[in-house]
This record gives structure tokens, C-alpha cells and sequence, in this order.
């Protein structure tokens, strides 16, 4: 029975880094869909800048509608209230069914910080974790904060090393450096089209 893949994030803005971690972890873990779920709100980045979820939701089904094997989620954008994960992987484990194998994939960096987040149990009792990790990256070595029950449920996957962040990618919009090749160009597109991370303060989101 293929599995479920949820790319979880801010994606502000989604960039090639993402998509490229998806489709590995879909041909890897022989997915049958990867959902992108932008966040809403949130919960880690409060008080800081976030552009709005309308466009970081637009940003992602631009970048994601030439693979039939992407789905984007407005789950996290309609619900109040901060994103938790433990609501996202409970809201899909429901959709699915119980038998069908549920990732939630993210990066080795917030692997590192899962003793942070908000009932990793919970969120382990519905899907296991794919860590997205660079070549080389010793990440089993570095999770000594895991107990035995909670390592079991990670799987480590290796992803072309594509040094691609979202706050560089905002940082060179702001100074007016290129970011062709970094994202899909339709969201080049979009960003230069509606403004976005312009060197002027934009609104937080509440």
C-alpha cells in the first residue's frame, strides 16, 4: 500500500531546495502523493515578519502543479490558531485511514529541535518523520536527544546538497539580486509581480 508524504513549512517563498526533497522522499519511500502544507500561523516564528498565507499558498500550487504526484493543502491557511503539527498529522492520519503509511517530511535542522516540538509523541503515534539530510551529514549521531521509541519512527533520506534557504532567497529580493534557478520561475514570477520582500516592512499576518 503506497504511503503519504506531508511536506510541511513556512515557504516563505517555496523554493527548489523543497521540491527536490519532496520528490526524493516520494521515489524513496514509494509515496503515492506528497501534500505541501504551508503554515498558517506559525507557532515558531512569532513576532517575526511572515508574508501572507494567501500568497505563500499560491506560491507553493505554482511550483507544485506540473507534478501529478504534488498536492498543495490549504489546512493549515484556513484554521485559527497557531499550526502545530500534532493538528496537521491527526487531521490527514483521519483522511487516510488507519493502515496507510503517513510521513511528515521535513529537514535534518529541525530534527535537531523536535525535543521542542509541541507532542512529538502524539505526532509520532500518527506518522513517522522523514529527516531530508545532505550527503555526509551524520544526523543519527546528533540526535542523542531522541529517546530509543521516538529515533524508530525517523527515517534519514539524502537529498542533493542544494545549499537553497528562503531567508537568502528574501534576502537577495530585498537587495535586488537575482533568484533565478533558486525557485520555480512562476514564482519568480509572483514575487516580482506582487512585491514581495521588498526592502519596506511588510504586515505580519494575524
Amino acid at each position: 500500500m503506497q504511503g503519504v508524504g506531508l511536506m510541511g513549512g513556512t515557504f516563505d517563498p517555496i523554493h527548489l531546495g523543497h521540491l527536490v526533497t519532496a520528490e526524493a522522499a516520494r521515489a524513496a519511500f514509494d509515496l503515492e502523493r506528497v501534500i505541501f502544507v504551508p503554515a498558517g500561523m506559525p507557532p515558531h516564528k512569532t513576532g517575526q515578519l511572515v508574508t501572507q498565507s494567501k500568497h505563500r499558498h499560491l506560491m507553493a500550487v505554482l511550483a507544485t502543479v506540473t507534478n501529478p504526484g504534488f498536492e498543495v493543502s490549504r489546512f493549515e491557511v484556513d484554521r485559527p490558531g497557531p499550526s502545530y503539527t500534532i493538528d496537521t498529522v491527526r487531521h490527514f492520519r483521519s483522511e487516510i485511514g488507519p493502515d496507510r503509511p503517513l510521513y511528515f517530511i521535513t529537514g535534518a535542522d529541525a530534527v535537531l529541535e523536535l525535543g521542542t516540538w509541541h507532542d512529538l509523541d502524539g505526532i509520532l503515534a500518527y506518522a513517522d518523520i522523514i529527516a531530508a539530510t545532505r550527503p555526509g551529514y551524520a544526523l543519527e549521531q546528533r540526535a542523542g536527544h531522541l529517546t530509543e521509541c521516538q529515533r524508530a519512527h525517523l527515517k534519514v533520506l539524502e537529498v542533493p546538497a542544494l545549499a537553497i534557504s528562503s531567508s537568502d532567497i528574501r534576502r537577495r529580493v530585498a537587495i535586488g539580486a537575482p533568484i533565478k534557478y533558486l525557485v520555480p520561475e512562476p514564482v519568480e514570477y509572483y514575487i516580482a509581480r506582487n512585491h514581495l520582500y521588498q526592502p519596506v516592512a511588510q504586515p505580519v499576518e494575524r
